[in-house]
């Protein structure tokens, strides 16, 4: 089932109207960055048919997942999407259309069970592991009209937050492809932010909507316990999993949640739902509902200097663009909500035990409990530790579990206290402390718990970049069942900044960006002068240079460098950031890959080359660099 595109005979169609019209030229389409209702209004206008856009995103899938950037979000893909779509397509030429999703496609993590696909947590032991029916928002999906597109990569088992799995491999962040992108549900965080998909579905037991949600400039949601069905979506802690939508914008969120939410008699957690689910979210969606709201900004959660400071500036920015927008915020100290958080997770306790009742229930299950992964050696390295303590626990019917569950229930009435007390809307903290880091390195500063834990909703929805260029996300939480005013609060705070943008890596396969010759500005001392060409490829980040510096010889350079500038001035300098030429060259040519700090200190117009040299060891030649006026900005 992994990586079938080609086989559905996309490369041919590239998501431009390839189904309608005999002999018609195509109608170009283009499914990037396209929201649920500019899709649906494309194919109520017969622009295009949901064939057309299953070939759209498959056309991405090709270009993206396992070559050009190499994401590695997709771990299958649906085989029967084409005529999934086809059938959709008819009902609707038939004048039947069931709601907003109807005909469109979508992605869901690969520990959502699909009757059509196998279902495999990215672990080798369930690789074959068919299960019997469909999971009960993927069911609901479905009756929505939405069509499965394909399973998205996750962390395996769901137990930690950089997706690495046996069976998948590693994602990388379509932001940058040399770092994470956040977990457990990262596959589906990329595959979103690169456009396979008009959204798609993840599962948050500690963070893994919403972590990969920051990491992505995407919007995610942690709702309330007992809002989703988790009938069908394999466990890692049946009492603190819940599954929901990554998405583009608030709207998209909504619109998923409108298909999959309410109670589902095979979870009796969802009874709590009854009453607590609105006609639908949309009705939330308001771009002035942040006048008089009332934030409470977490203090403790904000991180501190060193490597936090670059995100919590980016969330202190982000309270202030509430402010202005009508929010008054106010600091909250006291209590401190993370000590209530210590000590109070049964991941570890419930893991092996939900674990073994979903591989017993799953006939088609190559292993029927995690000691016999373990046995088998059919798991990555990266969880050795966290299974072998899990196989350590050997009953629930403890006294220190029970207690960890009476202190979540103790953080609920603490949180929901500071929100009476200081008559607030919501809670308001960065998503996690620290940019997607480098893949193989820990990944630190996840805020998680305080949702998690007490088992109220939270929503991420994109704050900015930091200095290296990657997605933040802020986060803001409120009482049970305050789903739609958190989705009122955010969608005003999207509406007003709009700090989502695609990600450089994965541009359109349709209208693919041209590359674009930067701009320069030579300074030179007296008698010299200098020959340069930058063009950058923004796709890849590629720059290729040529440098020629005349009236100097080659002894007299001891290095030509790259550099940012800090400060406001033209004129004013900054640090090296890369060698382009060291001694003994008046002459350098060559290309380099900008890093996501690079590329923001370019789009700020703060890049310049330096020629240094014995005679003026501060730079005899300056270059500043910038992008054309007109060019995109990537």
């Amino acid at each position: 089932m992994r990586r079938v595109a080609c086989a559905l005979g996309v490369a041919g169609c590239l998501g431009v109207g390839c189904g309608g019209g005999s002999g018609e030229s195509p109608v170009p389409f283009d499914v990037t960055e396209k929201s649920v209702r500019e899709l649906g209004a494309a194919l109520d206008a017969g622009i295009v048919t949901s064939a057309d856009l299953v070939d759209g995103y498959l056309a991405r899938i090709e270009a993206f997942d396992q070559r050009g950037p190499a994401i590695n979000a997709m771990i299958a893909v649906n085989a029967r999407a084409r005529e999934r779509a086809a059938e959709l397509d008819a009902e609707r030429a038939a004048g039947t259309v069931r709601g907003p999703l109807h005909g469109i496609p979508v992605v869901v993590k690969d520990n959502y069970d699909t009757a059509d696909m196998p279902t495999t947590a990215s672990s080798i032991a369930l690789a074959t592991s068919v299960p019997p029916d469909d999971a009960t928002q993927v069911r609901r999906l479905r009756e929505a009209g939405a069509i499965i597109l394909g399973k998205t990569n996750m962390h395996e088992l769901a137990r930690g937050i950089t997706t690495i799995a046996s069976l998948g491999g590693q994602t990388r962040n379509p932001y940058d492809p040399e770092r994470n992108p956040g977990g457990s549900s990262g596959g589906t965080g990329a595959a979103v932010a690169a456009s396979f998909g008009a959204f798609g579905m993840g599962s948050d037991t500690c963070g893994s909507i919403r972590i990969p949600s920051a990491h992505h400039a995407l919007v995610g949601l942690r709702g309330t316990r007992g809002l989703a069905s988790g009938d069908g979506i394999v466990p890692l802690s049946r009492t603190q999993d819940i599954g929901g939508p990554l998405a583009r914008s608030v709207e998209d969120l909504a619109l998923a949640l409108d298909a999959t939410v309410g109670a589902d008699p095979a979870d009796p957690a969802t009874s709590l739902a009854a009453g607590n689910v609105p006609a639908t979210y949309t009705d939330s969606l308001s771009a002035v509902g942040l006048e008089g709201a009332r934030l409470g900004v977490v203090t403790a959660l904000l991180g501190e200097g060193g490597a936090e400071r670059p995100v919590r500036d980016v969330i202190e920015r982000a309270v202030e663009e509430m402010e202005s927008h009508g929010a008054t915020a106010i600091e909250i100290e006291e209590p401190d909500l993370t000590e209530l958080t210590q000590d109070v997770s049964v991941i570890g306790q419930e893991f092996r035990f939900h674990l073994d009742d979903y591989l017993q229930a799953t006939p088609g299950a190559h292993v029927r409990s995690l000691a016999e992964i373990v046995e088998t050696g059919l798991y990555h390295r990266i969880l050795e530790g966290g299974l072998a303590s899990s196989l350590d626990v050997e009953t629930l019917d403890t006294d220190e579990y029970r207690e960890r569950i009476a202190r979540r229930d103790e953080l609920r009435r603490a949180v929901v206290a500071v929100l009476d007390e200081h008559d607030l809307d919501a809670l308001v903290y960065p998503t996690i402390r620290r940019t997607a880091q480098p893949i193989g390195a820990v990944q630190p500063g996840s805020n998680c718990t305080l949702s998690a834990l007490s088992g109220t909703p939270a929503i991420t929805v994109p704050a900015g970049f930091a200095d290296d260029g990657m997605p933040v996300g802020v986060e803001l939480l409120g009482r049970p069942w305050s789903e739609p005013r958190l989705i009122e609060l955010g969608y005003a705070y999207e509406q007003a900044t709009r700090h989502r943008r695609p990600p450089d890596f994965t541009p359109s396969v349709v209208t693919p960006p041209a590359p674009v010759e930067l701009t320069t500005a030579v300074l030179a001392a007296a008698g010299l002068s200098a020959d340069v060409r930058f063009v950058l490829d923004p796709p890849t980040r590629v720059v290729r240079y040529r440098v020629a510096a005349f009236g100097l010889h080659d002894d007299d350079v001891l290095l030509t460098a790259l550099h940012r500038r800090d400060g406001e001035d033209a004129a004013a300098v900054g640090p090296v950031l890369r060698d382009l030429e060291r001694r003994g060259g008046a002459r350098a040519a060559g290309q380099w890959r900008m890093s996501g700090a690079e590329m923001r200190a370019l789009h700020d117009g703060r890049l310049y080359l330096a020629v240094h040299t014995a005679d003026n060891l501060a730079g005899a030649i300056r270059v500043d660099l910038a992008l054309p006026i007109a060019a995109p900005a990537g």
